[in-house]
């Protein structure tokens, strides 16, 4: 027995992890400012980040499929509830516009040594623990609207993966411009001194 490397999974989930804290600080996504800002349209710099991990996964899990390294009908697509996808965004926008963290960034921000992730990482235990305590009473809420089990955009609408790709590139670089217009009327990108200083 090598605990914990006796599954290879371990070490990678923790080097994953590691990677993932320091780009997240690095890039100043830990400061509840830069959240905000998103919210503000003043700063598009989560957008960017966002978008980009999205259009790069995308690229790479096709790139697999063709491959026939990691075949797209291996992996588990969760059945879409329209309404319950509906209420649990607006509440988790809410909650990140208010608190100024995502569930990922707070982590980041309370290692990094922030008093106000740990609080938000409190209510958003509370808030599950509130949320699976209510569960079978909220079950017809939650079930809801229910949508076409386990499809992809591919497989809904009979478009090649690949021109989905493209359309989702070419949505990420309009997403971009109207960052910069946003960014270019609003003051502009928060700069790494003032997330110093907290100006």
């Amino acid at each position: 027995m090598n605990f914990p490397f006796e599954n290879p999974g371990i070490p990678l989930l923790v080097l994953a992890g590691v990677l993932f804290g320091y780009f997240i600080e690095s890039a100043g996504l830990s400061s509840p400012r830069k959240l905000t800002a998103q919210f503000a349209l003043r700063d598009w710099t989560v957008f960017r980040v966002m978008f980009t991990a999205i259009v790069v996964a995308a690229i790479g899990l096709w790139l697999f499929d063709v491959a026939g390294w990691l075949r797209f009908d291996a992996l588990k697509i969760p059945t879409m509830f329209f309404w319950a996808m509906a209420l649990g965004g607006a509440l988790l926008g809410a909650g990140m516009a208010i608190g100024g963290y995502c569930p990922g960034t707070s982590v980041v921000g309370l290692f990094a040594g922030r008093l106000d992730a740990l609080f938000f990482m409190l209510g958003m235990m509370i808030g599950m623990t509130v949320f699976s305590l209510s569960y079978d009473s909220l079950q017809t809420v939650y079930q809801a609207g229910k949508g076409p089990a386990g499809q992809t955009l591919s497989g809904l609408t009979g478009l090649p993966t690949w021109l989905w790709l493209l359309l989702l590139a070419g949505m990420a670089a309009g997403g971009f411009l109207i960052g910069n217009w946003f960014e270019s009327r609003r003051g502009g990108k928060i700069s790494a001194k003032e997330l110093a200083s907290g100006s």
